[in-house]
């Protein structure tokens, strides 16, 4: 089921839902720049076995408004679409899934809506934390010096978007899932490319936005919130990962209370095929739902 949901500010953002009415919301939140279709079909599929699965577009993705020079917003304002989503489809509580920018979007929520928040699931991002990381050998590493973005990732994010077509966008965005992939799974740049067509198609055209790179992102620190949690937190480490490496997501599993890691064999920061069974697997486990 489609429907559009207003939020305070007056910005109506798509959802969709799948998987039974009565049964236990679970709300997906992708990451920046990434239409809620980022979350692949077959994924969405196995979740809604067991859930009631939402999944939107943010701002400045798919179907809802593109309108961040007209209406400019902080991060943070992304984070209360993530509560005016659950109000406008009638949801109390959800476990919370959240990718890269998801990610960091479900912190904010766990720790400024805690009453709102059944588990959260953190896939692909950095703690929202100034604690440090203590690594195996007892040393202390502050968490600003972490290891940062890889160099091919910055040197994809830091050519210009320019429009040459659709076929021309659509090669451009599988060689980013490429770079973004990693290199412990092999790269099918068919379903990648299949999936941005049918972004593409639901958003109604093939532009770029860039509106998430420019919005401000401070007010975000949750040290103290985070460390004090209690609700259950499951970290997926993805060896792979190129955007926020090892140890950013057992950094994450340190610094947030009642919060514990699972490793997902090969992936990096997407969600290929060879995933989806053992990432439903692992946040199916974790919402107490296990799919056998």
């Amino acid at each position: 089921m489609q429907q559009f949901i207003e939020t305070a500010s007056g910005i109506r953002l798509w959802t969709e839902r799948r998987g039974r009415a009565d049964a236990t919301p679970l709300l997906l939140v992708m990451g920046a720049q990434a239409s809620g279709l980022g979350w692949p079909d077959p994924l969405v599929d196995a979740l809604a076995a067991h859930h009631h699965v939402i999944r939107y577009d943010h701002r400045d993705t798919g179907r809802s408004p593109w309108a961040f020079d007209e209406q400019p917003y902080r991060i943070t304002d992304l984070a209360d679409d993530v509560i005016a989503v659950l109000d406008g489809l009638g949801v109390e509580e959800a476990h919370i899934v959240g990718m890269s920018l998801g990610g960091m979007l479900a912190q904010l929520v766990l720790a400024d809506h805690p009453d709102r928040v059944l588990s959260a699931t953190l896939i692909g991002t950095c703690a929202l934390s100034s604690a440090p990381y203590t690594a195996e050998d007892g040393t202390e590493v502050p968490a600003d010096e972490l290891p940062g973005v890889s160099a091919e990732v910055l040197q994809m994010w830091a050519r210009p978007v320019e429009d040459h077509g659709l076929e021309a966008e659509l090669d451009r965005r599988t060689e980013h899932w490429r770079v973004l992939a990693g290199d412990r799974i092999p790269f099918d740049a068919d379903y990648f490319r299949a999936l941005e067509r049918h972004i593409i198609e639901h958003t109604g055209h093939h532009g770029a936005s860039t509106a998430h790179g420019r919005a401000p992102y401070g007010d975000m620190d949750r040290t103290g919130q985070l460390a004090a949690n209690q609700l259950p937190v499951l970290v997926t480490a993805a060896p792979a990962e190129p955007v926020f490496p090892p140890p950013h997501a057992q950094h994450l599993a340190q610094v947030i209370g009642a919060a514990r890691l699972v490793e997902i064999p090969g992936m990096g920061h997407a969600l290929p095929a060879a995933v989806h069974a053992p990432l439903a697997e692992a946040i199916l486990q974790h919402t107490g739902t296990p799919s056998h």
